[in-house]
């Protein structure tokens, strides 16, 4: 089940946290899978640690210069792309009030363009081949709102919106486009801005935080070719926070 074997795959935000977690359950699935990020130096110890099937790329999600050089090296190395997970991403706490356009335009640059570009560059490539799998990592934030992260929020709705956007431009190509909306996940991001764990747990029907892996699972069926009637969807992580 989900198997990956002799599948490319790019994974961005890949140094740490949901992104590592995804790069070792596709690892383990049979893919080549490369990881990029602006931490260099946990990406180089998540591919190192993560073993040959996992190397570790520079990438800024949102310069499109890097987008179409990172693409094009995968291509040149491995002559296709079969799958894109757009994780990277970053978050902050800011209600509306307090949001500078200084802080919009960062959320919206590295959460929403980076989305853009990501999908924009490798979609040539995938309608070329027929097929591929676009997960884009959005968010609970993406489906409700989201008190003190109004730019996060509204970075999140519109990948869910590109993401069903994208979808129906690509299907026919053989390439299908998910969303994929954690809840409370536990990551380096969580403790950077979290309080109290027991309130966290107290917002959560299942009681508890989830772990990365429990995303990535998901995210590996997606890219899989178990999910391949899936299409132009949003799938939740959330323990029902949004039921």
């Amino acid at each position: 089940m989900n198997r990956l074997d002799g599948k490319i795959a790019l994974i961005t935000g890949g140094a740490r946290g949901q992104g590592a977690a995804e790069a070792e359950l596709f690892a383990e699935a049979g893919a080549t899978v490369i990881i990029t990020d602006v931490l260099d130096d946990e990406g180089k110890a998540t591919a190192d640690r993560l073993g040959d099937a996992v190397s570790y790329r520079h990438h800024d999600v949102s310069s499109e210069e890097e987008w179409q050089e990172t693409v094009d090296a995968i291509v040149e190395e491995h002559s296709r792309l079969d799958i894109l997970v757009n994780n990277a991403g970053i978050f902050r706490t800011v209600a509306l009030e307090d949001t500078s356009l200084d802080d919009w335009n960062q959320m919206l640059l590295i959460n929403q363009t980076g989305v853009f570009l990501g999908m924009r560059t490798a979609a040539p490539v995938m309608r070329a081949q027929g097929s591929g799998s676009i997960i884009n990592i959005s968010s609970i934030a993406g489906l409700t709102g989201a008190a003190m992260a109004f730019a996060y929020g509204a970075t999140k709705w519109a990948v869910r919106g590109m993401t069903k956007s994208a979808a129906l431009d690509l299907a026919p190509h053989g390439v299908r486009v998910n969303s994929v909306h954690p809840g409370i996940i536990d990551t380096a991001m969580l403790q950077e801005f979290s309080g109290d764990q027991s309130l966290i747990e107290a917002q959560i029907p299942l009681g508890r935080v989830a772990q990365s892996e429990e995303v990535g699972r998901l995210v590996r069926f997606l890219a899989s070719d178990d999910a391949s009637y899936c299409c132009g969807q949003e799938f939740t992580v959330d323990a029902a926070m949004t039921s």
